[in-house]
């Protein structure tokens, strides 16, 4: 796929299967990940890769998570399977250090481009993707089971496999629509 149809036909692919990438693919959508915009070079982000067993792990931070707050049984039993919903998840966190030119702001949105790159990489191989956040991203438990420290920020969690159907493309907007000129 070349970049100008990748760009403008981009669309989440919420149902995925097996397989999740192989190891040439993900450090292909690791590298990706990596050439964003950085000020400063900091790279102000991490990682976090769940497949297989990791898939569990997850669950249970996710579920451990939910009882911490009061969540009902059913929810947390949701909880623990969400990890599942695709071969591999890669929660991407933004490690935010103090800099006197790049604000915490600038590092949070450089790890959110990572998590788009990363996403784009996967399309380009022909595989699914799905950035989702929800209350899990801004949980101190979750920080605290995934074992990150009190100013990370889980900017999402990135749901990456083989496309089990294929997505409707949205319809197409023009960017124009939203332009103000000064």
């Amino acid at each position: 796929m070349d970049a100008k149809t990748l760009l403008l036909t981009r669309q989440s692919t919420p149902r995925l299967t097996a397989p999740a990438p192989d190891a040439a693919q993900l450090q292909f959508i690791l590298d990706a990940g990596i050439r964003v915009p950085d000020h400063c070079g900091l790279s102000p982000w991490e990682f976090v890769i769940a497949q297989g067993e990791g898939l569990d792990k997850l669950g249970d931070v996710l579920s451990q998570a939910a009882l911490a707050k009061g969540a009902e049984e059913g929810f947390v039993e949701k909880a623990k399977k969400m990890p599942h919903r695709a071969p591999m998840v890669i929660t991407v966190v933004a490690k935010v250090q103090e800099h006197p030119k790049v604000p915490v702001l600038e590092q949070h949105l450089a790890a959110g481009c990572a998590t788009m790159a990363m996403q784009q990489a996967a399309f380009a191989l022909g595989l699914g993707a799905v950035w989702r956040t929800g209350d899990f991203a801004f949980d101190a438990n979750v920080n605290q089971g995934l074992g990150l420290a009190q100013d990370d920020q889980v900017v999402g969690f990135l749901y990456i496999g083989t496309p089990a159907l294929n997505a409707n493309i949205k319809p197409q907007k023009s960017g124009s629509d939203f332009v103000r000129y000064l």
